[in-house]
């Protein structure tokens, strides 16, 4: 079959006036930006120069640093304190607070004067978003995060906060957080007052269930906090 005869058995669908509209639109955007790269036939600029002029993106610096802490615990004590030393002044810099969400998750997993600031610095971070991260890291510190934790709980303006301090007092295991959150129950916002028994259920191992008031008592009374739990209260537990 010659060149013409092909032509002649060959549908050509026409160009609808909607996809026409389309074209030209493209056409016109990459005449006037110059930034044919981004089509989809044009040629991708090379990553090495667009790191070179608008710096790592956000997802780049958070996989530089997870694989730098990764690297870190791998080679030993030495190589932790000095990659949480250098992780605090990254934190200081850090302009995007997605980055510094997760510098402070990164630091929960070091045991390190260094990451032990860094939790406590997140705690004042001005971004909401930072601090709750930050009332996370130190909730898995145990013992050692809670003095942090409950001034967090008593003076952060943001109630979102709050509830995230209190939860993490829980989510620290420890018998030391029960008068802290003892504290939290008498907070005026009911939110905080359930979290708070959420919480002394974690510390504590006892179940009496719901009422505010009755943790309340529990709480003031020292002796009644070493006697074994109830009978309903291990029903409530399995249950």
């Amino acid at each position: 079959m010659s060149a013409s005869d092909l032509f002649r058995h060959t549908t050509i669908t026409p160009i609808t006036p909607r996809a026409l509209h389309a074209i030209s639109i493209v056409v016109i955007l990459a005449s006037t930006t110059g930034c044919a790269g981004w089509l989809p036939w044009g040629s991708a600029e090379s990553t090495e120069k667009q790191i070179a002029r608008y710096g790592y993106t956000a997802d780049q610096r958070i996989s530089a640093l997870k694989k730098e802490a990764r690297e870190a615990m791998e080679a030993g004590t030495t190589a932790e304190v000095q990659f949480s030393q250098g992780l605090i002044q990254t934190l200081l810099e850090e302009h995007d607070p997605r980055v510094r969400c997760s510098i402070l998750e990164i630091a929960a997993d070091f045991d390190t004067p260094a990451a032990n600031a860094i939790r406590e610095g997140g705690l004042r971070d001005p971004d909401s978003r930072v601090r709750m991260t930050a009332c996370d890291a130190c909730g898995k510190r145990g013992k050692e995060a809670i003095a942090m934790l409950a001034s967090c709980m008593e003076t952060d303006e943001e109630i979102d906060v709050r509830l995230r301090a209190v939860r993490a007092l829980g989510e620290t295991g420890d018998t030391a957080a029960i008068a802290v959150l003892a504290r939290a129950l008498e907070d005026p916002d009911p939110a905080v007052q359930y979290r708070a028994v959420d919480s002394l259920r974690q510390v504590s191992g006892r179940d009496l269930g719901n009422d505010v008031n009755a943790w309340r008592a529990w709480a003031a009374d020292p002796e009644a906090r070493d006697t074994q739990p109830t009978m309903a209260e291990t029903i409530r537990q399995l249950f």
